[in-house]
């Protein structure tokens, strides 16, 4: 929330303050930075690399380069050719797509097409599928043909109005999609999609129920990209890797804030040292951000070397906790400091660390545009140290969740956004990250609703109930444990049986430790009290003991 920092690139004195309004109740002592002037215009974010450098690369990764014309002849050629398929603006177009060029080439044609990009977890299994489709109403889905099988167990997918575009099949084969790519045609001028169009809908999982499709209109996303390019003072003399999955809004909105900012932009297939290494020392980035477990892998790899971070100037890292020793060892392999920050589908990249002033720990200061409110259990505002939820107001706030309009009008009140998240602000306007008041569990970055793995468990019939809690993990921030009881009289499965059950229902998402116990706690309400899990959760770490009968541990 608080930095002073002049972004010359961009003639803009970004400065953030403590702002007073006697017209909003909760405006009083509320955060907030310096408003921006324009949002990014997504079906033309390609202009300014386009007009400066057209041959010059604009997007690369370890197999292929795309140059700033290629990239915008590749995008137009795509958006005619999905709507010569019958797609007509405003349509969900859903993709379950690696990370590629291709994907961002698709989401490009989706803003001058005015169709409604959805992608969907490259992880995702059959049954999560077959919910993002149902709920997006999809008209098209792009898969890569690695994915054939999950696309043959969905029961979605041939419902679609027009189907599968298979991408990148075996043996060489022409598939659909690089045939549209490729094929020569005529491409008129595509009229500009309404700034009030559905741009996205990210699929992202909340404390109850399934994923939500959290909508994000050209106004909103081109908004984000705009903070993201100030903020992160953007140049056209950066090279950026995002080395998340551009799937996610951080990639993406990463991607195209550099590519708007007229920067090269670097493309991972994978997160690991043997992808992430090579890309570091062919393309030289700038900036690079990662999520805290891969990015610890990476400073563990053998073959890193500190001359393989000479070129960049912020790292940045977030998705969850950075723990001290990530910090430690990564300042010790390259000289520099982690820089933390924060943000959320809803909001984008809301808080980061200042170059110049950043503190370890903290997830930074608030980003351009952004208001924050900190505020008890009754709404008041809360004094400077002092824990609180966290509100945000911020013109990029996704416009709700995609037909749900009840769970949208519960998240955001009179523009202002609930992210469940508890922090505390200090006299300086660094945001610390206190906790969630939501019970998500994250993962190596990745949000994971205790219920959906809950109901993937309960589905056996051999387990009566079961609570599904977070355990702490200096590496992937948080492991996914089951605590189960089981069906009287049955023979009882094994930990690996029951792990690999729940994998084949949600994927990723399934526990990695199992615990049975001879009763589940209940709340009041009679439903499994998750805080009671905790607790018998810290009450047993790090003192090696194990569960006694009946009770038994994997």
């Amino acid at each position: 929330m608080e930095e002073h920092a002049c972004f010359d690139d961009f003639s803009i004195r970004v400065t953030y303050r403590l702002m007073r309004s006697k017209n909003q109740e909760h405006d009083c002592m509320g955060l907030a930075g310096e408003k921006l002037d324009q949002p990014v215009e997504l079906a033309k974010l390609l202009e300014t690399g386009l007009h400066a450098k057209p041959f010059e690369t604009a997007l690369v990764s370890l197999d292929r380069q795309w140059t700033w014309q290629e990239l915008d002849q590749a995008s137009t050629r795509l958006a005619t050719e999905y709507l010569a398929m019958g797609l007509v603006p405003g349509d969900r177009v859903a993709s379950l797509l690696p990370n590629d060029g291709v994907l961002l080439i698709h989401y490009l044609a989706c803003f001058k097409a005015g169709l409604t990009a959805t992608p969907l977890n490259y992880r995702y299994q059959a049954a999560e599928i077959d919910h993002a489709l149902q709920v997006s109403e999809a008209s098209l889905l792009i898969a890569h043909a690695e994915r054939d099988q999950v696309i043959s167990d969905s029961q979605m997918v041939g419902r679609l109005a027009l189907g599968c575009l298979r991408y990148q099949g075996t043996y060489n084969e022409s598939c659909p999609l690089e045939q549209l790519l490729r094929r020569e045609s005529d491409c008129p001028a595509l009229p500009p999609p309404s700034s009030a169009a559905a741009a996205f809908i990210f699929f992202t999982s909340g404390s109850t129920g399934k994923p939500k499709g959290v909508t994000h209109t050209h106004e909103t996303f081109g908004w984000i990209l705009a903070s993201t390019m100030a903020g992160l003072t953007l140049s056209p003399d950066d090279t950026f890797l995002p080395a998340t999955s551009a799937s996610h809004i951080a990639a993406s909105s990463f991607s195209f804030a550099g590519l708007a900012a007229g920067a090269r932009v670097a493309i991972a297939r994978s997160f690991g040292g043997d992808e992430i290494l090579p890309l570091l020392r062919t393309t030289r980035p700038s900036l690079l951000c990662m999520l805290p477990a891969p990015l610890f892998g990476l400073v563990r790899d053998h073959n890193a070397v500190r001359d393989d971070f000479q070129s960049i100037r912020r790292c940045i890292a977030g998705g969850d906790k950075i723990c001290l020793e990530l910090e430690r060892e990564f300042i010790e392999l390259t000289g520099l400091a982690i820089e933390e920050v924060y943000g959320m589908t809803e909001t984008g990249l809301s808080s980061i660390n200042p170059t110049h002033g950043n503190r370890i720990g903290s997830i930074g200061q608030l980003a351009p545009g952004y208001e924050a409110s900190i505020r008890n259990d009754i709404g008041e505002e809360v004094p400077v140290d002092q824990e609180g939820q966290l509100w945000i107001r911020f013109p990029g706030n996704t416009t709700g969740y995609w037909n749900l309009p009840d769970e949208t009008a519960e998240m955001i009140v009179d523009n202002w956004l609930d992210t469940g998240d508890l922090v505390s602000a200090d006299s300086e306007n660094y945001l610390w990250f206190r906790g969630r008041k939501k019970q998500i569990i994250v993962h190596d970055g990745s949000n994971i609703c205790p219920q959906e793995v809950e109901d993937s468990l309960l589905e056996h019939h051999a387990v009566a109930a079961a609570g599904v809690i977070g355990i702490h993990d200096l590496i992937h921030g948080e492991t996914v444990r089951a605590y189960l009881t089981l069906q009287p009289e049955v023979f009882p499965p094994t930990a690996a049986e029951l792990i690999e059950f729940s994998r084949k229902r949600v994927g990723y998402k399934a526990p990695e430790e199992i615990v049975i116990l001879p009763a589940m706690p209940l709340n009041v309400n009679g439903k499994v009290d998750r805080a009671a899990l905790q607790t018998l959760a810290h009450a047993t770490v790090n003192r090696h003991v194990e569960y006694s009968e009946p009770a038994s541990t994997y």
